[in-house]
C-alpha cells in the first residue's frame, strides 16, 4: 500500500509540473517596445492587460489606441466595432523572424499565435516579436489591426491590399476550424504547407492554385466540402494575383510548420497520456476497494 502511495505523489507532482514547460519568456521592454490598447478597455481594464504583457516601465515603450476607425482604415472592418484585443510589440530588423505568444490564451478564443503569424507574413510582417492579451473573451481578431497601427505609427507603411487579404485568411482559418474534425492546428498546419507549396512551386494559373490545395488536403486527409474547397482556393488565387512571394518567408514558414508539428505531437502525448492517468486511478481504487473488502471478509 505504501509503494501504491508513493506512485501516486509522484504523479501527482509530475502533473503540476507538467504545464510550467509550456511558459514562454516575455518580451523584455525598451525603448523599441510599443503597446497597443482596445479602445473598448477601460482604465482598469488597461491596467490588467499591462499586467499581462509584464509592462513595468511605461516611461520605456510608446502608447497607442487602437479604434474601430483604424479598424475601417486598416483593413475595411466595421468602424463601429468593440476594440478589446491589445499587443505588445517590439518590431525587429530584418530577417529575425516572427514570435507571436498569446499571454492570455483564456480570452482570445478563436485566433491561435499560429494563425496570427500565418497572417502576419501575409500582411508583409516578417519580423516582430509580439505578445497579445485581452482581459475579457474576444475572438482575436481585431489584434491584427493593432499590429499593423504599430507598424504605421513607426514610419513602416504595409500594403492595404495585403493587409486586408491577412484579415480575410484570419477569417477563413477561423471559420474552417469551426468545422467538425478540424482542429485549430490543423488549419494552420493547412494553411502553412500551402504556402510552402505556392513558394516552391510559383503557380503560375488559378488551376496550379487548385492543385495544390488538392494535393495539401489529400496529403494532410483533410476533408473539406465544395464551398470551403473553394473558398481556400479563392484565397490562395488572390495572393497570387498579389504576387506575394512567399519564398522570400520560407524559413518562417517552415519554423510555423515545425511549431505546429510540435503542438500537434503534444495534443497526441496528452491523450496517450490522460488516458494512462484515467487507467492509473481506476486500478487504484479499485486495489483500495479490495483492500478494504479483504479486512471485512
Amino acid at each position: 500500500m505504501k509503494k501504491v502511495l508513493s506512485v501516486l505523489v509522484v504523479l501527482l507532482l509530475s502533473m503540476a509540473i507538467l504545464p510550467m514547460s509550456k511558459s514562454t519568456q516575455a518580451v523584455s521592454e525598451s525603448e523599441d517596445t510599443i503597446i497597443i490598447y482596445g479602445a473598448s478597455l477601460t482604465d482598469e481594464q488597461k491596467e490588467q492587460v499591462r499586467k499581462s504583457l509584464n509592462i513595468t516601465d511605461r516611461d520605456a515603450i510608446r502608447e497607442y489606441i487602437v479604434t474601430g476607425e483604424d479598424y475601417a482604415r486598416y483593413i475595411d472592418g466595421n468602424p463601429s466595432s468593440n476594440m478589446f484585443s491589445s499587443a505588445k510589440i517590439e518590431i525587429q530588423e530584418p530577417n529575425k523572424g516572427l514570435s507571436i505568444h498569446i499571454v492570455t490564451p483564456e480570452n482570445i478564443t478563436q485566433v491561435t499565435s499560429d494563425m496570427y503569424a500565418n497572417a502576419l507574413l501575409t500582411a508583409g510582417v516578417d519580423s516582430a516579436t509580439v505578445e497579445i492579451a485581452s482581459p475579457v473573451q474576444v475572438t482575436g481578431h481585431s489584434a491584427l489591426t493593432g499590429i499593423y497601427k504599430a507598424y504605421d505609427e513607426d514610419g513602416e507603411e504595409l500594403d492595404k491590399d495585403r493587409m486586408e487579404l491577412a484579415n480575410e485568411e484570419l477569417n477563413v482559418a477561423t471559420d474552417l476550424a469551426d468545422k467538425e474534425g478540424l482542429s485549430q492546428e490543423k488549419v494552420s498546419e493547412l494553411l502553412t504547407e500551402i504556402k510552402k507549396e505556392i513558394a516552391d512551386q510559383k503557380p503560375a494559373t488559378k488551376e496550379d492554385v487548385e492543385r495544390i490545395v488538392k494535393e495539401q488536403l489529400d496529403n494532410l486527409k483533410i476533408e473539406l466540402n465544395d464551398a470551403d474547397r473553394e473558398m481556400l482556393i479563392n484565397l490562395f488565387e488572390k495572393m497570387r494575383d498579389l504576387n506575394i512571394d512567399f519564398s522570400k518567408v520560407k524559413k518562417e514558414l517552415e519554423d510555423i510548420a515545425s511549431t505546429i508539428q510540435d503542438k500537434l505531437d503534444d495534443l497526441g502525448l496528452d491523450a496517450g497520456f490522460w488516458e494512462k492517468v484515467a487507467n492509473f486511478f481506476k486500478e487504484l481504487f479499485q486495489a483500495i476497494g479490495n483492500f478494504f473488502k479483504g479486512l471485512f471478509d
